[in-house]
């Protein structure tokens, strides 16, 4: 049992070093320094995005912006948490309307089959299963692809967004433990 621990602990580290070092990051951050936000809100913003979330922020500001670890933890809570509740109640009216384009519905038509194949943890559980999956901070199980999975297997709402909730506070401890140890550095 311990040697699958350390195996998933290494794999999740790996997951979450290649997102915080991603050049795709870099630019972003370069990006949004240009228009003069403060790093205050660049965390903020990246922990808003579906690409990074709050994998990508907390690294940043412990490490790029020098934060201590409460304030990175809670400056990506925030910004990864303020798009759910929205998600949550506009994403199929939206997805409806780029679904009906013939570009969109390939996209869609992709994203909600995978959605589908890698939410067997969500069919099973419900709910518990849905701050699993938020939880686990490997690349396409977010708080936004949570939502989308919410959606897709019919969750309420409101229990929606308190297991997301819940799956990023997960995330945000694992990743978090993971960058004080040392195991997540930028650069």
């Amino acid at each position: 049992m311990r040697k699958i621990t350390i195996i998933i602990l290494i794999l999740l580290s790996f997951a979450v070093c290649i997102q915080a070092k991603s050049n795709f990051q870099a630019k972003t951050i370069d990006w949004l320094a240009q228009y003069h936000i403060s790093p205050e809100g660049i965390v903020i913003i990246i922990a808003a995005l579906p690409i990074f979330e709050l994998r990508g922020a907390i690294p940043v500001g412990m490490f790029l912006f020098k934060f201590s670890w409460v304030k990175a933890v809670l400056l990506s809570v925030g910004g990864n948490l303020i798009p759910i509740p929205f998600v949550l109640l506009f994403w199929f009216k939206l997805m409806e309307k780029i679904h009906s384009t013939k570009l969109g519905f390939k996209m869609t038509d992709w994203m909600y089959r995978r959605t589908k194949r890698n939410g067997k943890l969500i069919e099973r559980y419900k709910a518990a299963g849905l701050a699993i999956f938020v939880g686990i901070p490997l690349p396409g199980t977010g708080a936004w692809t949570g939502a989308l999975a919410a959606e897709i297997f019919g969750l309420k709402f409101w229990k929606s967004l308190l297991y997301i909730y819940l799956g990023v506070l997960m995330a945000a401890v694992i990743v978090t433990t993971l960058c004080m140890m040392g195991v997540i550095v930028l650069g």
